[in-house]
């Protein structure tokens, strides 16, 4: 039997969302797993939160992700304090906005830079990179906040080096890339919009000119070798790739830290047994992904989930946090266990969007915490927990600071 609940009022994602997520998916997984909600910026969106519709919905190709419809998508479902960005096509013709066979021909292009083969050989230098800033961190301390000297820098440092991002730009992508992903005035987020795709558009022209022995140089040539790319795609497989390239591990670096050090006893097991890091790293992503909902994706006809049908034309989220703590898949899901079976979880996507950096931030995060908890066998937290802010964000899930001792 299936139900449409398109006249409920929807509820709103407030500020308590950002920083405490589950508490409203619990109430909703066994309520109404798929409900009408208001989603930054100020979209009328439906919100799938259980397991058993969460997987196949990532995989449905009815909830399409090309952005041709839209601008026509959003007049129809915004709200009164609806906030617009302005945002140059430039950011947004990548994979995560297209369907096949788009996706398919973008895809294929960088897909042989990300497989577990070719990342396994950038263990030494990932490793490299780290005791680096292990060594700067315990120069700092005794006091530190781990993002900023650690858990960031890594990821933006090995993303940067595999594409040929110049260093002494970092900080200015990560203030850019924190503004897009973040609730925020609509003109102070367009400005980083605009000053991120002008940087952008000056590298590709710089890696046209005078290529280099990178990723960027090498899809860049792909586009003028036949149509492959367009110059926007260019630009905009850069700016996924940078944005991806770091956010993900920033925020399963501290994510997960944060876990372990509010739970001493799992903090302890990985430090008698350091071969058990993979499997929690595992557990950090299922435990507190990086990313609370998957990218916007829109119905094509009606949709059937979890008994609910949703119209033709309508935005869905699909909530990864929401899934990876259903008590239906995982048992005692609230609980971090550093040793628990994992499979399935969907903190990377399901089906043809599935994070194509996996790989890669799976290694970065392995090293990261091999090398913090060798490092610094006296790491503690230094604020108490309600000081902790969680950035504004309905992608992104993860903490403005994480100030440490050790």
């Amino acid at each position: 039997m299936t139900s449409t609940v398109e006249n409920t009022d929807p509820i709103q994602l407030d500020d308590r969302f950002f920083a405490d997520p589950d508490s409203l998916y619990r109430r909703l997984r066994a309520e109404a797993p798929v409900i009408r909600a208001i989603a930054p910026p100020g979209l009328v969106v439906w919100l799938v939160t259980r397991y058993a519709d969460v997987r196949p919905a990532l995989n449905d190709p009815r909830l399409a992700k090309s952005g041709i419809r839209v601008a026509e998508l959003v007049e129809r479902h915004a709200t009164p304090e609806l906030h617009r960005t302005e945002v140059a096509s430039s950011l947004v013709e990548h994979m995560l906005n297209s369907d096949p066979p788009d996706h398919t021909r973008l895809r294929k292009l960088v897909n042989r830079a990300f497989t577990v083969r070719a990342i396994a050989r950038m263990r030494p230098r990932i490793t490299e990179i780290a005791t680096g800033l292990a060594d700067s961190m315990a120069a700092h301390g005794p006091v530190v906040d781990l993002l900023d000297e650690f858990a960031f820098p890594l990821p933006m440092t090995v993303i940067c080096e595999l594409l040929g991002v110049p260093q002494d730009r970092r900080d200015d992508f990560r203030t850019w890339s924190n503004t897009l992903l973040s609730r925020g005035e609509p003109e102070v987020r367009s400005a980083a919009a605009r000053a991120m795709a002008q940087f952008l558009a000056e590298l590709v022209a710089q890696k046209t000119a005078a290529p280099g022995d990178d990723m960027l140089s090498a899809i860049v040539a792909a586009s003028e070798d036949g149509d492959s790319l367009s110059h926007i795609e260019v630009i905009s497989m850069a700016f996924l790739l940078l944005v991806a390239g770091h956010e993900t591990t920033v925020n399963l670096i501290g994510n997960g830290m944060l876990a372990l050090l509010r739970r001493p006893d799992q903090l302890a097991a990985l430090r008698a047994d350091p071969s058990k890091i993979p499997g929690a790293v595992e557990e950090f992503l299922r435990f507190d992904g990086p990313v609370n909902l998957a990218t916007m994706r829109h119905t094509t006809e009606p949709v059937e989930i979890g008994g609910v049908t949703i119209p033709k034309g309508e935005f869905v989220l699909v909530s990864l946090i929401g899934a990876n703590r259903d008590p239906d898949r995982y048992e005692r899901p609230d609980e971090l266990d550093v040793t628990r079976d994992t499979s399935g979880h969907v903190a990377f996507g399901y089906g043809i969007h599935h994070c194509l950096g996996a790989p890669l931030a799976r290694l970065e995060g392995e090293i990261a915490f091999r090398t913090l908890l060798e490092r610094f066998p006296d790491l503690a937290p230094a604020a108490e927990p309600e000081t902790l802010e969680w950035r504004e964000s309905s992608l992104i899930h993860g903490l403005h600071r994480l100030p440490v001792r050790f």
